[in-house]
């Protein structure tokens, strides 16, 4: 090897250590994660405290919530507020007491959601589709007008909304779910032209996690349903929070309306 290409190779291991740790810090951010008290949520806001945040963590449970709490480091480093994600009290009462414990706001995932019918999209109750409409697309809405409105507006920020891979094709037995996620996917896009250039929005669109919320999509025939990703296993939340970090981070400061799809290859083959 030549002195110059040993010299640069050396460099280049010492940013691969170095980069991250400096480059992914948010220390000195808050956040508000919604749908937080388990699964792809809790595991967005512990990978945002492990790099220096401090978080609101918000969902329907106190018990749960209080719980995420204690496991995210206690109210040093990251507060709850309980309440249904569509509610507008609930949404002023966590964005007021995330300025109140925190001073500011700089990063919001929109995480919560649900699917309270399994069958055809025409066979859907019209109040299950508003309910799902009202939590999956216009609580989002509705979140980041509240923290553009507390801090955002005027210093800037940073927004992820958490899709699906269900709103980027026909998903048959959740189908209203993927309709509803694919109206989140257009939202991310005008919302982020309507908010550059001084906070960013981009949205994540996973396949099957293994949480709670999708145990149904998997539960007693995973290895079957992993069959079908070319990476041969199902999400895990830290593959998501993980995303979502980077897309958080000036890392991604030329990143906005984007739906970065993690899906373990799913979507690359076409399986179910």
């Amino acid at each position: 090897m030549w002195p110059r290409t040993k010299m640069l190779s050396k460099r280049l291991v010492s940013l691969t250590v170095k980069g991250p740790a400096m480059t992914l810090s948010f220390k000195g951010q808050v956040a508000v994660v919604t749908g937080a008290s388990r699964g792809i949520g809790l595991g967005i806001a512990r990978e945002l405290v492990q790099r220096g945040a401090k978080v609101c963590v918000t969902a329907r449970g106190a018990e749960p919530l209080a719980e995420a709490v204690r496991e995210l480091g206690g109210p040093d480093h990251a507060i709850a507020v309980a309440g249904r994600a569509d509610d507008a009290a609930h949404q002023e009462e966590a964005v007021a007491r995330t300025m109140e414990a925190f001073g500011r706001l700089d990063l919001l995932v929109n995480n919560t959601g649900i699917n309270p019918f399994y069958g055809p999209v025409l066979d859907t109750d019209p109040d299950a589709a508003a309910k799902i409409f009202a939590v999956n697309v216009l609580a989002p809405l509705a979140w980041t007008r509240r923290a553009r409105d507390a801090w955002m507006g005027e210093h800037g920020g940073a927004v992820v909304n958490v899709a699906s891979v269900a709103g980027l094709r026909a998903s048959q037995g959740i189908g209203m779910y993927g309709v509803s996620k694919a109206a989140l996917i257009r939202l991310t896009t005008e919302l982020a032209v309507d908010l550059g250039p001084g906070i960013r929005v981009n949205a994540v669109a996973p396949a099957v996690v293994k949480t709670r919320f999708a145990e149904a999509l998997y539960e007693g025939r995973e290895e079957k349903v992993a069959a079908a990703y070319p990476l041969r296993r199902l999400g895990l939340p830290e593959d998501i929070a993980g995303a979502v970090a980077f897309l958080l981070s000036p890392e991604a400061g030329w990143i906005t309306g984007q739906t970065l799809v993690l899906d373990g290859g799913l979507t690359l083959g076409g399986g179910l």
